[in-house]
């Protein structure tokens, strides 16, 4: 993604003062929504008393998680508002660690885990995945790889349920 590129993308949100409150709170909302109903899915395993799968649904996750926070720690690459020198509308000043996106890896990753136990569910965290990867990319704190290297690692880290 080019400096044009992401000025075009993010246009029609620049605009106004609305546009850009939009992106901020869809990041916030969908961050929060997501990893809100995670702990509750797992809540529901134990009470239930499916004990085994409430552990597997803590594990696969958790090793994942820590996984991909090694790789991106060593690997580091470059956020759009360090390569392209934008003000991005989602405030961030991490330096790096931009690939692959966490934040869309977590997601998906928990749509994996919803999907094990509830295919609908975990459908509707996955839309919920591909516009949180939008708001990213268009709030200029990942490039479109990083959204993209997110969601896949998080579905493959997801396999390991089937």
């Amino acid at each position: 993604m080019t400096k044009e590129q992401y000025e075009k993308i993010s246009a029609p949100f620049r605009r106004s003062k609305k546009g850009m409150t939009i992106i901020r709170c869809a990041d916030k909302v969908l961050t929060v929504l997501i990893f809100a109903a995670y702990p509750v899915l797992i809540v529901y395993l134990l009470l239930q008393g499916l004990y085994a799968r409430g552990i597997k649904c803590i594990a696969i996750p958790a090793i994942s998680f820590v996984l991909v926070s090694a790789f991106r720690k060593v690997y580091s690459a470059k956020r759009p508002y360090e390569a392209l020198d934008i003000v991005p509308l989602i405030k961030k000043d991490t330096v790096g660690k931009s690939f692959p996106s966490r934040h869309v890896f977590s997601v998906f990753i928990i749509g994996m885990t919803f999907f094990y136990i509830n295919r609908p569910w975990g459908m509707v965290v996955g839309i919920v995945g591909i516009l949180m990867g939008y708001v990213r990319v268009v709030g200029g704190v990942h490039f479109p790889k990083d959204v993209f290297a997110g969601a896949v690692i998080g579905i493959l880290c997801g396999m390991c349920y089937f």
